[in-house]
């Protein structure tokens, strides 16, 4: 097609649009979301927003109060009467789902039927900007970082601009009240979204200014000839609705689509930017339309295709920042078209939340990590309260789902037992604690936090038989098979909860000076090594593995906390690859395969790595937009693998240990030359580009701290000076 802009590998476009809302395209500034189907005549765009979520009674749930019931719960698991200790784990509860999010509303825009010629829509990455053509004609639209605006710009000629609740799933608890009118001579449109009275919030208001040729018409806006459209979100937690402070607010904004772009540019541009990858793709495959980049990795089998995969890359790190804002990522980013989304929509924390952030660091997106850091800040009360609660404990005990209103753990079940879960905090601060290992700033908070975890394991490591263990345990979402082949949760000894022990208590005491966890740390049970030489799920005799499952929680050690690495713990690291191979993958879900590849690339299996790859990306698992689907055939629309994918990649090209930077440590067969921008490394380093091709490798590094570390790559190593702030050029060759 003639007229677009030239090929790009940071910008996705169609010839058609949406057919249904998961294939909308995306805009986001981490707060409110867009989806844009781009219907030419019947235009239909999702407003989102992060905290919009439906309220059902479990705003105040507590966790159960266990600790009286330890005892008896260790002896039913030790006695081998786990199934009963689940019970119990429960504090006989019912299971209980977090508040479910939820989309706002729709703007509608509506013409009359025309002939459609030369149809384009597309979305820049680079600006955020999702842009629909046809006929002569436009509608474009972004989400404002700077203003907190959803702002679509109309140059189609007469239309109808309104608004509609009437989205997929809606529950007929929620009540819609939408009206059009004139205020100190200007023209808004209001949509109010009214909850159940079950405890949580009010209700949502969103208010649209319509400048241009604009006039109201009942519930409606009659649109002559160009119009902007700003539109604020607010959700209320009382009857005394927002509007006035919503319309100063838009009246004294901007008034020109340009200027609110311009504004917003500065804040969006520059973090996307930072990193960059180039797979010497043929500018011929960047003008694809997605649909057809897609179709033709479905078809291309065994084979990883550099054009599609280059996009997924940028267009994973455009989701992920455009998501993360005053949160970090929900389970479906910030979007959703729907009322009934998998899962509630929330925060699950157990995989999803941490897989989806681990390309953020490395990533140099430290707004993402910024936006986990104030979900973790707004709930570390709770999760003190939790680990009273539940063990009588000082410390942290985290939940393994939160919908960003709390974070107590409530969400209890036999077969889903998150009390026996003791490493969720561990997990979820450690990408608070990699962004100080990677930029070099202070731990601050995050310090005493990470001494409390030290603390909660220190209280519930136990003695059996002599033996130190954690009991209960729980590696998530599986169990040792029983006599029947059953999984059964409640446990001895994951290995999870063993190596987030481990590193709680060695980190904490690197961050505060302080010894105090040396004993425990000394006591804690070490891995075991089973009949297959497989890294065993549980540091405890006689379990019998549940092979065919999603997550491989047992390979923590590895990743993220890389305390398992061929190098150092050759073994060990053995154990692990041969864990990674027996494990099946049981439904194919998204975030079980990447956190697979995550796990390959810090083994330095680089043909596995691919092999995982190929597995999402071969699997129909990526909508028009490249939002990704849970699992294959573009069932369930999901985060998971267009956050996460972009982290794998980097991981195979770039990693970091004390001394040491290895370069292609697992490549993927088929990539055979590239370009890796911006990648920022623990120890404070920067590979501020990384090429290689066929026998050569080329990295400048810039270190900010000077220092002599290693390079090490498949063609050789090198011992390498990088005095503090200059760049330095290191190359091997076959």
């Amino acid at each position: 097609m003639t007229g677009g802009p030239p090929p790009s590998a940071h910008r996705i476009w169609d010839d058609a649009p949406a057919a249904d809302w998961p294939d909308a395209f995306l805009t986001g500034n981490g707060e409110y979301g867009l989806m844009v189907p781009g219907d030419p005549h019947a235009e239909r765009l999702v407003v989102n927003h992060h905290r919009f979520v439906l309220p059902n009674g479990t705003h105040d749930a507590r966790a159960p109060h266990l600790a009286a019931l330890l005892p008896r719960i260790r002896e039913l698991v030790l006695t081998g009467r786990r199934a009963e200790a689940g019970e119990l784990l429960t504090g006989g509860r019912d299971l209980a789902w977090t508040q479910s999010y939820h989309p706002g509303f729709a703007l509608t825009v509506d013409a009359p039927a025309t002939t459609v010629r030369d149809y384009r829509r597309h979305t820049d990455f680079t600006t955020g900007e999702v842009v629909v053509r046809w006929s002569g004609r436009r509608r474009r639209s972004f989400v404002s970082r700077a203003d907190r605006l959803v702002v679509t710009h109309l140059d189609q000629g007469d239309c109808v601009v309104g608004a509609t609740g009437d989205l997929p799933g809606r529950p007929d608890t929620v009540h819609y009240d939408t009206t059009a009118y004139r205020h100190d001579g200007l023209v808004f449109l209001r949509v109010r979204g009214r909850y159940p009275d079950v405890g949580g919030a009010y209700g949502f208001e969103a208010v649209t200014l319509v400048r241009g040729d604009a006039e109201p018409a009942g519930d409606r806006v009659l649109v002559r000839g160009p119009a902007l459209l700003t539109t604020a979100l607010e959700r209320t937690a009382t009857a005394a609705w927002p509007t006035a402070a919503q319309q100063r607010r838009l009246a004294d904004g901007p008034a020109d689509y340009p200027t609110l772009l311009a504004r917003h540019v500065t804040r969006h541009t520059g973090p996307y930017r930072r990193v960059d990858l180039d797979l010497a793709v043929p500018a011929a495959d960047r003008d694809l339309p997605v649909g057809a980049l897609l179709d033709r990795q479905v078809t291309a089998g065994d084979r990883l295709d550099p054009a599609l995969l280059e996009r997924l890359f940028h267009a994973g790190r455009y989701l992920l920042f455009s998501a993360s804002g005053v949160l970090p990522p929900r389970l479906t980013g910030i979007w959703t078209g729907s009322w009934d989304a998998a899962w509630a929509g929330d925060f699950t924390t157990d995989a999803n939340l941490n897989l989806q952030l681990a390309g953020a660091n490395v990533g140099a997106l430290p707004e993402v990590t910024a936006a986990h850091a104030r979900l973790v800040r707004a709930q570390v009360d709770h999760w003190r309260d939790n680990a009273r609660a539940v063990y009588g404990a000082r410390g942290l005990l985290a939940p393994s789902r939160t919908d960003g209103e709390h974070g107590h753990l409530f969400h209890v079940h036999p077969h889903w037992p998150f009390t026996a879960w003791l490493a969720g905090a561990h997990w979820l601060l450690h990408p608070l604690y990699e962004h100080h290992q990677v930029t070099g700033e202070p731990l601050g908070e995050v310090a005493g936090w990470l001494a409390e975890v030290a603390d909660f394991f220190t209280d519930v490591l136990t003695d059996v038989d002599g033996q130190p263990a954690l009991v209960p345990s729980y590696s998530p979402e599986t169990g040792p098979l029983d006599g029947a082949g059953r999984p059964v949760p409640v446990a001895v000894n994951a290995t999870m909860d063993v190596a987030a022990a481990r590193h709680a208590m060695t980190v904490a005491a690197e961050v505060t000076g302080s010894q105090r966890w040396t004993a425990a740390r000394d006591r804690l049970p070490g891995y075991r090594i089973d009949a297959r030489g497989a890294l065993a799920e549980w540091a405890w005799p006689g379990y019998r593995p549940d092979d065919d499952h999603r997550h491989v929680s047992h390979l923590y050690p590895v990743w993220p906390t890389g305390e398992i690495d061929p190098e150092d713990t050759p073994e060990l690291a053995a154990a692990a690859h041969r864990a990674l191979t027996v494990r099946g993958d049981e439904d194919g879900s998204a975030h079980g395969i990447l956190h697979r590849a995550l796990v390959a690339a810090r083994l330095g299996d680089g043909p596995l790595v691919g092999a995982y790859l190929r597995r999402i990306v071969a699997a129909d698992m990526f909508f028009r937009s490249l939002m990704s689907a849970h699992n294959p055939g573009r069932v369930t629309y999901n985060a998971d693998a267009a956050h996460t994918l972009p982290a794998v990649l980097i991981e195979a090209l770039v990693q970091t240990r004390p001394g040491l930077l290895r370069l292609l440590p697992a490549l993927p067969p088929g990539l055979r030359r590239g370009t890796l921008r911006g990648v920022t490394c623990r120890g404070r380093l920067t590979v501020e580009e990384l090429t290689w091709d066929d026998g050569r490798v080329t990295a400048r590094l810039v270190a900010a701290t000077s220092r002599r570390i290693r390079v090490r790559s498949p063609y050789g190593d090198t011992d390498c000076d990088l005095p503090a702030g200059t760049p330095v050029r290191v190359t091997h060759r076959r």
